[in-house]
């Protein structure tokens, strides 16, 4: 499959990208030649570098580098010193490129941040993941550059796929298993690649504590907002990656790459949010403004929808990707996606206001419920378009359509064919859970375990338990009374998959 390259743009003079207007690839001399040595820290320099510059991982959460450089260090002093470092390069969301951008143009710059991370705490490797070959090749060639180093630097190319590239997910692709996230919330921090506390953050997040490295604090603040300084980068509309300030206007940005706002914009991908025109308008390139509307940044995605293309059907094509890239490890995921992308299907293809309400249900199906936050994250994709686009999902549903074609323009890496119903009631909607009274102790279910088996709903009363439209507990958490509690119990053993639990 052909790959996407980027295309490089700048809002003022790059940092990221600085000498690319002159090179396609910065190698480990021309990297040398623009941006210089690069200094040596200690962990609490480092840490207060980071709080200074207010850096947060440019991977999707935007949880704050510092704590991670922190609460790495603190759990290999339990371990005895030992920690690695991962960087996380595996871009399986098909509508961003800049990772890719850093790591195929300028890679030393990536490496550059993550050696002297590993030189700080003190970690015994770093490991960068990836998932295209061109990338891997790119890498290789840096390292190759390097020469033999104090930290030693290891690519691994991980499968393409868009759950490939959840941290837990990723430390396993390293690690020679399977590259599907963890079912259960497993702090790398504490235990990471090969068992060691590990600093797991993104391909921008290394190159942007380079850059402040060298520059330093009051330098690296003077461009962007007081409150988040510096550049970031943006995908916009899956071709153009851009190095802008904090702060400049979204529309700003959308201008410079020849696009308008079309229908909306949504930003941070297909886990992200659609603005409307007039949130479009005001907001800008922060964290901030984006959240007044609901939005984050994530991982740096903006994509315009034309006016030319239908809203819903775009909506559907993504929602059928996003099912096929299910980890296969929780019925909410491999059954309930596909389910929910084909409810989209049933109103595209004019199946009346009950086929909306069907998608509703699927949606409130699978939230969560999942073993990792793929389903959260594809029914908050369904729901941002539901409330986006009300009136063209109505006029499908009702059969006279919104006169518009599917033109493709948000980004996949190929097109995905519709996918089937699981065997079940597929129209019926969910049964909503009841409240308890008293409740002491949670039923827990791992989904990553679950496989739908439904015997305990053969022991506990309905409004403890209930199944899904998918034959899967309809709650992750459930309440039980203390008069329950000798069924609850029962149902844990009599789970076959060993999927449930009592916590107080």
């Amino acid at each position: 499959m052909i790959k996407t390259k980027p295309r490089l743009a700048c809002v003022d003079p790059p940092r990221l990208l600085a000498g690319l207007d002159e090179a396609y690839r910065l190698d480990r001399v021309g990297h040398l030649t623009v941006h210089g040595t690069m200094p040596a820290l200690r962990a609490d320099e480092l840490v207060a570098l980071a709080e200074n510059i207010d850096l947060r991982g440019r991977g999707g959460a935007g949880f704050p580098f510092a704590k991670k450089v922190s609460a790495v260090v603190e759990a290999a002093g339990r371990a005895g010193g030992r920690c690695n470092v991962v960087v996380n390069g595996s871009e399986g969301e098909p509508s961003c490129l800049k990772d890719t951008a850093l790591l195929l143009h300028t890679p030393h710059l990536v490496i550059d941040g993550a050696t002297l991370a590993a030189e700080a705490i003190g970690a015994e490797e770093v490991a960068i993941a990836v998932h295209r070959p061109d990338v891997e090749e790119s890498l290789n060639a840096a390292v190759a550059e390097r020469g033999p180093s104090g930290v030693p630097v290891s690519v691994t190319l991980t499968p393409d796929r868009f759950v490939a590239g959840e941290g837990g997910a990723v430390i396993n692709g390293i690690s020679g298993a399977p590259a599907i996230p963890n079912g259960r919330k497993i702090r790398s921090s504490e235990n990471g690649l090969g068992g060691l506390p590990t600093l797991l953050s993104n391909t921008e997040t290394y190159a942007q504590l380079a850059v402040a490295a060298r520059m330093g604090a009051l330098p690296y603040r003077s461009v962007g907002l007081p409150t988040e300084p510096g550049t970031t980068l943006l995908t916009v509309g899956g071709k153009y990656v851009m190095e802008t300030p904090t702060g400049v206007p979204l529309t700003y940005v959308l201008e410079l790459c020849g696009l308008s706002p079309g229908q909306g914009v949504l930003v941070g991908g297909y886990h992200g949010k659609w603005l409307d025109p007039k949130a479009i308008n005001a907001t800008t390139i922060s964290r901030e403004s984006m959240k007044k509307y609901g939005a984050r940044l994530g991982a740096g995605a903006v994509l315009p929808i034309p006016e030319d293309t239908c809203p819903l059907g775009e909506t559907a094509r993504v929602a059928r990707w996003l099912a096929a890239e299910t980890a296969g490890q929780c019925g909410p995921c491999f059954i309930g996606l596909p389910a929910l992308a084909d409810a989209i299907g049933q109103v595209e293809r004019g199946g009346g206001q009950s086929s909306i309400d069907n998608v509703r249900a699927y949606i409130n199906s699978v939230r969560k419920r999942g073993a990792c936050s793929h389903p959260d994250g594809t029914a908050g994709f369904v729901t941002t378009a539901l409330d986006a686009f009300p009136e063209e999902f109505e006029a499908h549903a009702l059969g006279s359509g919104c006169g518009r074609p599917t033109m493709g323009v948000l980004p996949l890496p190929e097109e995905s064919q519709p996918l089937a119903l699981p065997p079940g009631p597929a129209s019926a909607p969910p049964r909503a859970d009841r409240q308890q009274r008293g409740p002491t102790e949670k039923l827990l279910v791992d989904w990553s375990l679950c496989q739908g088996h439904g015997l305990c709903a053969d022991i506990l009363p309905p409004d403890v338990l209930t199944l899904g439209i998918d034959g899967y507990p309809s709650s992750a958490r459930m309440d039980v009374p203390r008069q329950l509690r000798g069924q609850a119990v029962r149902a844990v053993r009599r789970c076959p998959a060993l999927a449930l639990r009592i916590e107080e």
